[in-house]
């Protein structure tokens, strides 16, 4: 091998151990590294929800209702529809802007209640980190629990996988 070789330790979603990856009925992990961009530049789209819309189309009636909003914090507890599920009420459980040498970890648990056959329990986490070079590392993952979650398993090709790349690449573009 020619060159200078760079070696790279890269951070990780902390996950409850509930939704551990492999453990759900769907898991689905997401990640772009990219030149040109801070991870505080990212993170600014990434928790102002009344940006979500403009750049990711299966998103869409984002509230907050029991106030608050449109950012994200440690706690908040809001609702959207996506992937054609009735509204999901979700609640923030990991919330830590990146900072010099620190990761940005977001993570909300969402939930659809109703009979076995339509309940679905999510956990959706990001991790946004500067690397060296001026880069920045986008990462999602997410596990879903339910019926619903393994039926969209079950489709080729996975629905999830191809939104939340659009949510990243639509991410990107916005903090560029």
């Amino acid at each position: 091998m020619k060159g200078k070789t760079t070696m790279t330790t890269q951070n990780a979603i902390n996950w409850p151990e509930r939704y551990l990856p492999g453990t759900g009925d769907n898991f689905v992990s997401n990640e772009v590294i990219v030149k040109g961009l801070t991870a505080a530049g990212v993170w600014r789209y990434l928790v102002d929800t009344s940006t979500w819309e403009s750049y990711y189309d299966n998103v869409a009636d984002i509230s907050f209702p029991q106030g608050g909003g449109p950012e994200l914090g440690e706690g908040v507890r809001f609702r959207f529809g996506t992937f054609g599920f009735p509204p999901l009420d979700a609640q923030v459980v990991e919330f830590r802007p990146p900072g010099e040498g620190v990761p940005g970890r977001l993570s909300w648990t969402a939930a659809q209640n109703g009979g076995p056959e339509e309940r679905l329990d999510v956990l959706h986490a990001w991790l946004v980190e500067d690397l060296p070079g001026g880069r920045v590392r986008i990462l999602t993952q997410e596990t879903q629990i339910g019926r619903p979650a393994a039926e969209l398993a079950a489709q080729r090709p996975n629905p999830m996988l191809n939104g939340h790349q659009a949510w990243l690449d639509g991410l990107v573009r916005a903090a560029s």
